[in-house]
């Protein structure tokens, strides 16, 4: 029995890593337009729901038949879902066989041991419900029930049409006793509710109102170059169809100067920052003009490239592929050769060893740079004179003094905000 249990867990664990990181860049951006931070006390609890969810998914699927199997014809009892109210209970008197002891009723029955799974399978959720959203108990109570209706539904399907039959039982009394367990969960978790503190609350205190937090400018770059990247070979694409191949290469420089400075010129941000509610703005908070846009691309484009570039034009080309073809060949020969081909070729060595960790080198220094100013402002903020500004995140707007759209969270963040909290959100 503990098997069956086992290896829905150990499934889901394996699933989750896969599903984390999907869900990690649209999960970061909710939470940056809502909370205006990504605090890790928020992400945990969401993570942990979301892991959770999961786990119960696959305790309600798993182990999934073998596609050798004729569902229909090994399960013929489950085609027809059961709606009779309390057939749970015929169960456990079945399973004891007429004898009224502990041990028949309770310690060794199955059907009982059952039925407390399903109460403590969606008990969780009241738990969720109560400590993440701070809802009451009926939001709780219509959480379980749409969740516990989406599992038997989910049974009753074959898993949604991928088995042509139902392999488990859709019982009302599921839905019931899995709905019940929801609403215990939110009573049960009452106390330790009221005890910690809300989420909004250490989002109020973690939020720093000098400096756009580091990840939120970090993921809204890594979306530019994204955007960029698939609108580059899209238009190069094009360009080489309808104009030829002699055109290609002005594609990706007038690319990134419509991205990150014309676009930022006429809008007042690049579509990255857009989505995350983002703009540049000068030192004196007006919109950047289109030199200041393009020396702070130049600046921010980058120190790796620049590395890169000057090792290429001191090395030149030769000894950059030649490192590449020392890399490429470690698997195939010694490291002794290796050593001996690097040793008669120090400038590929150079490449191979020194550039890499420069790069490296120069990146963390840059990060640190920024995280240690006191606005967290970059060198290329700094001699551009355009940086970040953040705009009001949805629920500041909601909390907000009436009529102001603009105003922070209510309450002086200055004073509450402490040293612990305020690590939180790095």
């Amino acid at each position: 029995m503990t098997d069956a249990y086992l290896l829905p867990i150990r499934t889901a664990a394996l699933l989750f890593p896969g599903l984390a990181l999907l869900m990690f860049v649209p999960t970061a951006i909710v939470l940056y337009r809502r909370h205006g931070i990504m605090t890790r006390w928020r992400t945990l609890s969401l993570y942990g729901g979301v892991y959770y969810a999961l786990s119960a998914f696959c305790l309600t699927v798993v182990p999934l038949p073998s596609p050798s199997v004729d569902v229909c014809a090994k399960y013929p009892s489950f085609a027809e879902p059961q709606f009779t109210p309390g057939t749970a209970f015929a169960d456990i008197w079945k399973e004891a066989h007429g004898r009224v002891t502990l041990d028949a009723l309770v310690l060794g029955n199955s059907a009982v041991w059952q039925t407390v799974f399903n109460l403590l399978l969606l008990l969780p959720v009241g738990v969720f419900v109560r400590i993440h959203f701070r809802r009451g108990l009926i939001a709780a109570t219509a959480a379980g029930f749409a969740g516990s209706l989406f599992l038997e539904l989910t049974q009753y399907t074959g898993l949604w049409g991928l088995y042509a039959c139902p392999y488990r039982l859709f019982a009302v009394d599921d839905l019931i006793v899995n709905t019940a367990g929801a609403a215990i969960g939110w009573a049960a978790v009452g106390p330790i509710a009221r005890a910690l503190p809300d989420l909004d609350t250490l989002d109020d205190r973690a939020l720093d109102l000098t400096k756009v937090p580091f990840g939120r400018r970090l993921l809204a770059l890594l979306l530019d170059l994204t955007g960029i990247a698939l609108a580059t070979a899209s238009v190069a694409g094009i360009v080489l169809y309808v104009v030829g191949s002699a055109a290609v290469p002005w594609v990706p420089p007038v690319a990134f100067a419509l991205w990150f400075v014309v676009l930022p010129w006429a809008t007042g941000a690049t579509p990255g920052k857009h989505v995350l509610l983002l703009k540049l703005v000068t030192t004196d908070g007006s919109r950047p003009g289109p030199l200041g846009l393009a020396l702070r691309t130049v600046l921010l484009g980058p120190p790796l490239l620049v590395v890169w570039l000057a090792a290429g034009a001191v090395l030149g080309d030769s000894s950059v592929i030649r490192a590449s073809d020392a890399v490429g060949s470690l698997s195939q020969i010694g490291y002794r050769e290796v050593l001996y081909s690097l040793a008669a070729d120090p400038a590929s060595g150079f490449v191979l060893l020194f550039v890499p960790t420069g790069i490296l080198a120069l990146v963390a220094w840059y990060v640190r740079a920024i995280r240690r100013h006191p606005q967290g402002l970059g060198v290329h903020e700094i001699l551009s004179g355009v940086r970040n500004e953040a705009l009001p995140h949805t629920r500041a707007r909601r909390h907000g003094p009436a009529g102001d759209t603009t105003s922070p969270p209510s309450g002086d963040l200055t004073d509450a905000r402490s040293s612990d909290i305020h690590a939180l959100s790095r």
